[in-house]
């Protein structure tokens, strides 16, 4: 071999397409999955191989869980029924369609049911944006373990495999906001064969065809992203105990034999005990790494057990800080927890898809349009998306506030061009209603469409949780070219007036890039562009790792520059987030002064949601740090906690509302700025309070909030901050 032959980092994945079709393939395509056993009959078959039970309507779009891994199955070869919102009291909603020759596959639908069914306040919601005629209350809290239920009651030895957001961020030991405790894993409670987090199309096809191919769903323990309980650890793997926040083992330092990494790559600081080890290139040394390789590949990680993080915070924050390490598909090792007595293995992350196989899952024969089965009823997520497209996956912002990297990952999966001009032809020619608008050409955030790092080498060891972070990795490709180039085509696009860009976008990446943020502002902004900066202070924005405000004055610079240039009136409209983990009163008092100076007045705001297994969940949750190697005596981190302390801190970004002045007036003096109680343009409320504060209303201000962009803005915040779509 070759002095300078290296062996390939990346472990390799079947790819989709290259499955043997099962069978029942000579039955087609449906035009919808069958919801009902006429349906069924209709299109010939006698039963389901595989039945999706989903918390949300179905809508045979992309856009939908239960539709982009049903057409997936049936591109397979497999026969798909689905089973939506069904009345959860008794289990023969659940027969409906028989019993499935492989699984069931159990899902919450696109968001956590808890989320979905609360405010961060905690208090329940009318509406519910996946459901015909936005009713609330169509699904159960929890709706995995519901459905899960039910599913066993009506047909015992069907297998069960859950999957989707709300099992993806509940699969490990997790603190539970409504609850206000520690619960355990979602699978132990859902009592299912199979847990598959993250993007599972890659999971299911390979246990689907498994199953079909005879093998019990207890054997099929070597899919990556998947979780199961075991019974003891096998004698050939090497386990390192992170049970102790005093010996941590060395997951600090993950073997990594394939080359030498500067360590100035990754926070080589002495507090980031996790920077990857530097190691050698394979210069006549390919039996030692071969044998290192071997290692890692065998190598798990003892958690912190169900009963000890759920005693102990400073445990749960360290368990928190382990898991978010081991998220690179690279070099994330296997894990396993203790759950009460039962023990539950954790395989790594999946292989994120390829551009080929992104296009092969989007490019299939979506009907695009909900079940007809709801008739004219108005499901307000549908409405959202349905002149949308999504261009890509994953975020590697590493925000601690949103699950999207511990759900679909960090590195960016993209769509290629050629396919994204398909699909905008298809809502051009087949979708009702379609006035020549793309709604948005986006996806967790707008502008990271093939951005990556420059090595595949380095992206592959790297165990940093963010690569703008706290700046930009000199090894990540801030070339927006080819967007811009996307950009151009779609608006080209024969029937095209318009393509708007909704999406949340990453603005501090984009000031690398003038030209695609001048591209952006003169053809894609429809009047007022909503941005992020969550914060000014850099307490909460060190623990949101978000930049700071320098960046935003860069952006707003460039965008006003150009809104000028191509001779157009645009509004940047910056949002932000009250009670985050690390901001005190004042910093919230600090954010007050700096909207009333720059004319700022927002109608609606949102407090911290302490989504399941984020980051700065972690945080509120345990007290501690997890960005950090969490002991006993490290970092502590103040959080807004009590209803009354996250009511004042929500009152200072609505300091303008009459009815929040006597609470500011309170905590103003408590805080001794009583400077700031007046009628002066330095102060921040005045001093008397009107006689009726009833009927105050926002004045209308160019840079003031409408009640239509607050919408907007209301859920693009749950989006921002959950990692989930947003409702309306």
């Amino acid at each position: 071999m070759d002095s300078n032959t290296q062996i390939e980092l990346s472990p390799r994945a079947r790819p989709l397409n290259q499955y043997p079709l099962y069978w029942a393939e000579c039955f087609g395509t449906a035009p919808f999955l069958p919801m009902s056993r006429t349906e069924m009959e209709e299109l010939g078959w006698d039963s389901c191989d595989i039945i999706i039970v989903t918390g949300d309507a179905y809508v045979d779009h992309p856009s939908f869980g239960m539709a982009i891994v049903g057409r997936l199955l049936e591109a397979q070869g497999f026969r798909v029924g689905i089973i939506a919102q069904p009345d959860w009291q008794s289990a023969e909603p659940f027969k409906a369609l028989g019993r499935p020759n492989l699984f069931f596959g159990v899902t919450a639908g696109n968001m956590d049911s808890m989320i979905n069914r609360y405010t961060a306040d905690r208090k329940i919601r009318s509406d519910d944006a996946y459901t015909p005629g936005d009713i609330g209350g169509k699904r159960p809290d929890r709706s995995c373990i519901v459905y899960s239920q039910r599913c066993r009651e009506a047909f015992k030895a069907a297998p069960i495999i859950i999957g989707g957001i709300e099992a993806s961020l509940r699969r490990i030991a997790h603190y539970d906001y409504w609850q206000d405790k520690v619960r355990r894993s979602i699978l132990a409670d859902a009592k299912a064969d199979l847990l598959l987090f993250g993007n599972a199309e890659r999971a299911i096809v390979e246990i689907a065809h498994r199953l079909a191919g005879g093998e019990a769903i207890a054997d099929i323990t070597d899919v990556r992203g998947s979780a199961f309980f075991i019974r003891d650890l096998p004698p050939d793997w090497t386990v390192i105990d992170s049970t102790n926040v005093d010996k941590p083992g060395r997951v600090e330092k993950p073997l990594n034999p394939y080359l030498i990494i500067d360590e100035s790559v990754c926070d080589s600081s002495p507090d980031n005990d996790q920077a990857p080890s530097a190691a050698v290139r394979l210069e006549g040394k390919l039996a030692k790494v071969q044998q290192k390789l071997a290692q890692r590949l065998k190598t798990v990680i003892r958690l912190p057990s169900y009963n000890d993080v759920s005693r102990d915070p400073v445990l749960y924050a360290h368990a928190s800080r382990v898991l978010h390490l081991e998220t690179n598909p690279g070099n994330a090792r296997a894990m396993v927890q203790n759950q009460g007595g039962q023990k539950i293995w954790f395989n790594p992350p999946p292989i994120p898809l390829s551009t080929e196989e992104m296009d092969y899952v989007f490019g299939f024969d979506y009907a695009r349009l909900p079940h007809p089965s709801y008739g004219d009823a108005r499901i307000p997520a549908y409405e959202m998306i349905r002149f949308s497209i999504n261009i890509m996956r994953g975020c590697f912002g590493g925000c601690t506030f949103c699950s999207i990297t511990e759900h679909e990952g960090r590195i960016i999966q993209n769509r290629s061009q050629a396919s994204i001009l398909q699909e905008i032809e298809t809502i051009r020619d087949r979708v009702p209603g379609f006035t020549g608008v793309i709604s948005d050409l986006g996806g967790p955030t707008a502008n990271m469409y093939r951005i990556a790092c420059k090595s595949k080498a380095i992206e592959t060891a790297c165990r940093r949780p963010s690569c703008v972070y706290p700046g930009i990795c000199e090894n990540l490709n801030t070339d927006h070219s080819a967007l811009i180039e996307l950009y151009r085509a779609a608006r080209g696009t024969d029937g095209i007036k318009k393509v708007l860009i909704s999406s949340g976008l990453r603005y501090d990446l984009a000031v690398e890039s003038p030209a695609y943020v001048e591209e952006l502002v003169s053809h894609h902004v429809g009047g007022y562009l909503k941005i992020a900066p969550e914060h000014t202070e850099q307490g909460p924005l060190s623990k949101m790792m978000k930049p700071g405000m320098g960046s935003y004055d860069r952006f707003k610079a460039l965008f006003e520059k150009y809104s000028k240039k191509a001779g157009k009136q645009q509004y940047l409209i910056p949002y932000f987030i009250a009670a985050h983990p690390g901001t005190t009163d004042e910093d919230m008092m600090n954010l007050a002064l700096w909207l009333k100076r720059n004319g700022f007045r927002a109608d609606q705001v949102q407090n911290f949601y302490p989504s399941p297994m984020a980051t700065a969940t972690a945080m509120y949750h345990s007290g501690k740090n997890p960005l950090r190697r969490v002991r006993r005596d490290s970092e502590e981190v103040s959080t807004a906690k009590g209803a009354k302390q996250r009511r004042l801190h929500k009152a200072f970004l609505r300091y303008h509302d009459p009815a929040n002045w006597p609470l500011l007036r309170a905590a103003l003096k408590a805080m001794g700025r009583e400077d700031l109680i007046g009628n002066g343009r330095q102060q921040l409320i005045p001093t008397h309070q009107p006689r009726n504060t009833d009927s105050y209303r926002s004045p209308r201000r160019k840079n003031s909030y409408s009640k239509k962009s607050d919408g907007l803005r209301k859920g693009r915040l749950l989006t921002q901050h959950t990692g989930l779509p947003p409702r309306k």
